[in-house]
């Protein structure tokens, strides 16, 4: 299949726009290539998730686009990078690793890129509207921009999310066409009382079987009976993108291209319908516990970044109470979240409990925990999928209220009440 090019991408190709621009080009239309794509599309933003420092080989990439002078060609904000530039002394983190994240942050911010510096880039003041085409890294980002907001990408990977901001182009295939977007299976709620539905556990373990079940096709959910708001919808969305390769899902009257089951198919039949029921949302929930006994050294929030609200939830559960001594809280945000959340008076309630908060990085990507650290709690089933794998660590996890009730218990506590239905 013939790759059709335009003039200007032509130019870019042969160098006319600059060597970083060439670069960029030389590296899109062989991916393009690769992925059978006809012809490459305009974007009009990207997200890089290449920020994160995991080794030589991305700094040296970063690095050497920017020598060669790189500059984004559309408002491009920045994922998490390798450390939280202020605070990494008080963790564990290598100091030659903090002066390798650093030099990488210092690559792609001199791109003219928006350091926002997070994994929910739609929390920001350049989230994307309705049918906005754009190339996203991290894949929860992706998820949220595809299902809850309806713009468009495909689930670009590291290094190469770069290569479409630099060109502003990115190859016509996959989730950027209309096509490409109708729903495959059907996933039914049945049995799931409202009052589970509204809290804010029943979200990750829903994605959490959501990705399971449907790896890379497009689920459509049927049977909600309330509207999820938007840190609802980014733990289902994180979840699913975690277990399995969700890109976009559907909601039958919560998203924005379901107000139907039939305009979710797009007219099409579901190629599978499945009954989601208390016993298989209980088995997904147990999956996400790798704890046997109710120790404790730490919880940890924020997989994706915590949001202004969930700030605001926070301080409310905590309000007039302390942790236990012996268990850290770390919340994980962006720098804009956190400092929102500081002029709304939030932060001074969650610090005078005993939190400690990290900006700008993620716990599963930067080596700031101790090894005395073993036992985990987490609201997160983007973070209990990843920790035992990537952190070597034994990992609890329930809602936000129970990581508070434990924290202060100081060891793991869980409400099964809302789950016995």
């Amino acid at each position: 299949m013939t790759l059709n090019l335009s003039v200007k991408d032509q130019e870019m190709l042969k160098g006319a726009h600059g060597p970083a621009t060439k670069m960029a080009m030389s590296i899109l239309v062989r991916m393009a290539e690769v992925s059978g794509a006809k012809e490459l599309l305009d974007i009009s933003g990207a997200h890089i998730d290449s920020t994160v420092y995991i080794g030589d080989a991305g700094l040296e990439y970063a690095e050497r686009l920017a020598s060669l002078g790189a500059k984004v060609a559309v408002p491009t904000t920045l994922n998490v990078s390798g450390v939280d530039e202020h605070h990494w002394k008080e963790w564990a983190v290598p100091p030659l690793w903090a002066k390798q994240a650093h030099r990488q942050m210092v690559a792609y911010q001199s791109m003219g890129t928006i350091p926002t510096w997070t994994c929910a880039p739609y929390q920001t003041e350049m989230r994307p509207s309705f049918g906005q085409q754009i190339a996203w890294g991290e894949s929860n980002a992706i998820v949220f921009a595809n299902s809850v907001i309806g713009a468009r990408t495909e689930r670009y990977p590291d290094m190469f999310d770069v290569c479409c901001a630099i060109t502003g182009r990115a190859p016509a295939i996959g989730l950027h066409l209309t096509e490409n977007r109708a729903g495959k299976i059907l996933l039914k709620l049945e049995g799931v009382s409202a009052e589970l539905q509204a809290s804010d556990d029943f979200y990750p373990v829903l994605g959490h079987y959501l990705g399971k079940i449907s790896l890379d096709r497009i689920p459509v959910i049927e049977g909600m009976s309330i509207v999820p708001d938007d840190d609802q919808l980014k733990a289902l969305g994180a979840a699913a993108a975690s277990s399995g390769a969700v890109a976009l899902f559907h909601m039958v009257g919560v998203t924005p291209e379901a107000p139907t089951v039939e305009a979710a198919f797009q007219g099409n039949s579901p190629e599978e319908t499945i009954i989601v029921d208390m016993e298989i949302l209980r088995q997904a929930r147990r999956e996400l516990t790798h704890a046997d006994d109710a120790r404790l050294d730490m919880v940890v929030l924020g997989s994706p970044h915590f949001s202004l609200a969930e700030y605001k939830t926070l301080a409310k559960l905590v309000e007039g109470k302390k942790k236990h001594k012996d268990v850290k809280f770390l919340v994980t945000s962006s720098r804009a979240m956190t400092q929102l959340a500081q002029q709304a008076g939030f932060l001074e309630a969650v610090q005078a409990f005993g939190a400690q908060i990290t900006v700008d990085t993620c716990i599963l990507t930067t080596p700031m925990l101790p090894k005395e650290i073993r036992f985990l709690m987490t609201n997160s089933a983007k973070f209990a999928y990843y920790a035992p794998g990537l952190l070597d660590k034994r990992i609890a996890f329930s809602s936000l209220a129970d990581c508070v009730t434990s924290a202060v218990k100081g060891e793991i506590v869980r409400d099964e009440t809302l789950w016995k239905g």
